[in-house]
């Protein structure tokens, strides 16, 4: 027909809505927790639709609660001051001078533009420390020995964050926790939002990363493996296929799924709209990983 040719733009448009609907009506009401971070955060493009992806999913009925990095950032401030970025087991290891840059670049900075983006972009975006509200509560981290000031979060805030996404607004949190020793922490920004996840019994938590998911071979993004369940996960952590930052982040998904997240995600975020490609479409991106071995027709 000749008006299908006229239309036919947006009737694709529409195909990809028709297509989104089944997903939409599951996970309306569903709480996901949205790790940010990266070289996703360096290209304003790819920020914007980030943020355009959340401002979408909460117009839709989903509550995301954002947890940021700021890896780079941290790592541009400390050499303007020369102090040299180390690191074990992806986690920085972090003096007393360190955490203070660390705290002013994460709060101070980044925290501030990720919300006032969000809300430029007809959201309702709450910027925390997690030092409001005893939001985290930490203590020091000594699985990698002594790191200085790296925490690991012994407790969240629940309700503080329920409320907030009750009121109808996306909190933006910074991973900077008070300890209980009342010094202040940095944590880990994937484990943190591993552990909110579990705590808030997130049906989704998805970490933005660099990488395409995880590989078969880390030479090729095709050999990206689509979907995992927690105990296969295990067994590649011993393997050396993840390595480095990509190991916090594989923890923290086996973690947060053994302790009631339905589905952990690891998705590379430098693709345009990479959030609304892995929640709304069926094939999805990146590693997906499941407690149980997962059927993609029952979504």
């Amino acid at each position: 027909m000749i008006l299908e040719e006229i239309y036919k733009e947006e009737i694709e448009k529409a195909k990809i809505l028709v297509e989104a609907l089944p997903y939409i009506k599951k996970f309306s009401g569903k709480i996901v927790v949205i790790k940010y971070g990266g070289k996703a955060m360096d290209n304003d493009q790819i920020k914007k639709m980030i943020m355009q992806d959340i401002v979408l999913m909460k117009y839709v009925g989903l509550h995301p609660v954002i947890v940021h990095g700021g890896g780079p950032e941290i790592n541009k401030m400390l050499k303007r001051v020369n102090i040299e970025s180390k690191f074990v087991n992806g986690l920085r290891i972090t003096d007393k001078e360190t955490m203070e840059i660390v705290e002013m670049v994460l709060v101070g900075k980044i925290n501030k533009e990720i919300t006032s983006l969000i809300n430029q972009l007809g959201g309702s975006a709450i910027g925390l420390s997690g030092k409001d509200a005893n939001l985290l509560i930490a203590k020091k981290d000594i699985s990698n020995g002594d790191i200085g000031y790296v925490g690991e979060i012994v407790d969240v805030n629940k309700e503080f964050l329920i409320t907030i996404l009750k009121d109808g607004y996306i909190p933006v949190i910074a991973p900077c926790a008070i300890g209980i020793d009342g010094n202040t922490y940095n944590v880990n920004a994937d484990t943190a939002a591993g552990k909110i996840a579990s705590i808030l019994k997130a049906d989704k938590l998805i970490l933005l990363t660099d990488v395409a998911g995880i590989l078969r071979d880390r030479k090729d993004e095709r050999s990206i493996i689509s979907q995992i369940n927690y105990q296969d996960s295990k067994e590649l952590l011993n393997s050396n296929l993840i390595t480095e930052g990509m190991i916090p982040k594989l923890k923290c998904c086996i973690q947060a799924v053994e302790e009631g997240v339905e589905r952990a995600h690891i998705i590379d975020g430098r693709i345009p709209h990479s959030l609304i490609l892995e929640i709304f479409t069926k094939k999805g991106i990146g590693t997906m990983i499941t407690k149980e071995s997962y059927n993609n027709e029952n979504f």
